[in-house]
């Protein structure tokens, strides 16, 4: 079972006790919380939850996947499917998917356990063969 909309309040304002000046930033997705819908689901629209990881190597280099669809390079993420218990499992997940790195090969910083490193508002672009609208 996805994360429920009261966990993930949980985290944007643990968050946004770290960052207050990006409330007003959040407000659409705060209130997109309060709506009696999964916010995890990629048919929920105006928009949905996503997750992605920061990946960082002993020697400070940033993981960065090349989307196939536009080109950019990200970090790897992506939608959170039913079986992911946590917004940081569905990015364990999602690292795992897209640059085969298990989770187990990896360690959570203390600071960031908790607490996401950011949180971004941000539209997406149709994508006509999945029948999905901007």
């Amino acid at each position: 079972m996805p994360p429920s909309s009261s966990s993930i309040r949980k985290t944007v304002e643990t968050y946004l006790e770290r960052h207050p000046g990006e409330r007003d930033a959040l407000a659409g997705l705060l209130a997109a919380l309060d709506r009696p819908v999964d916010v995890t689901a990629r048919t929920t629209l105006p928009g949905h939850v996503t997750c992605s990881a920061v990946v960082i190597d002993r020697r400070c280099r940033v993981l960065h996947i090349r989307h196939r669809a536009t080109g950019l390079m990200l970090t790897p993420g992506g939608h959170i499917e039913p079986e992911d218990r946590t917004l940081v499992a569905a990015a364990l997940r999602e690292v795992a998917e897209e640059a085969g790195i298990p989770p187990g090969s990896l360690c959570l910083t203390r600071r960031t356990l908790g607490s996401p490193v950011d949180i971004d508002v941000h539209g997406i672009d149709a994508n006509p063969s999945k029948g999905e609208p901007a």
